[in-house]
């Protein structure tokens, strides 16, 4: 895949479950956070939030990854223990729902963490 200039680009590149549960993603950001700003960091579709970083997402052959930085995955150990994890990223299988509520929680965790880094 060439470089995306935006997330609709990036999504075009999936196919149509993937790009499904893509979208339900960048829409949930957007409901829970509508001053959220997209881009494209890392050539993933990204979302910025008071000038920093709020979650990155990609899709991969099994699984998309969702990237919300190792301290949100520290804050929800526990409800993130049926999903495999690594230090700053949450692997979400094609297989399984979207676990939108625990997702919802994990944005505002990380907007507030954002406001508090803003602060200082």
């Amino acid at each position: 895949m060439s470089s995306p200039e935006n997330i609709d680009q990036y999504m075009a590149g999936f196919d149509a479950e993937v790009r499904k549960k893509l979208r339900t993603i960048r829409e949930l950001v957007h409901d829970t956070l509508p001053e959220a700003v997209e881009s494209i960091s890392y050539q993933m579709p990204a979302f910025k939030y008071n000038g920093k970083i709020l979650v990155y997402f990609a899709a991969f052959k099994n699984h998309i990854g969702f990237y919300a930085t190792p301290e949100s995955n520290l804050a929800f150990k526990e409800e993130l223990s049926e999903y495999k994890t690594t230090k700053g990223t949450i692997q979400l299988p094609y297989d399984k729902p979207l676990p939108i509520e625990l997702l919802r929680k994990i944005i505002l965790f990380k907007a507030a963490s954002n406001e508090v880094k803003k602060k200082k």
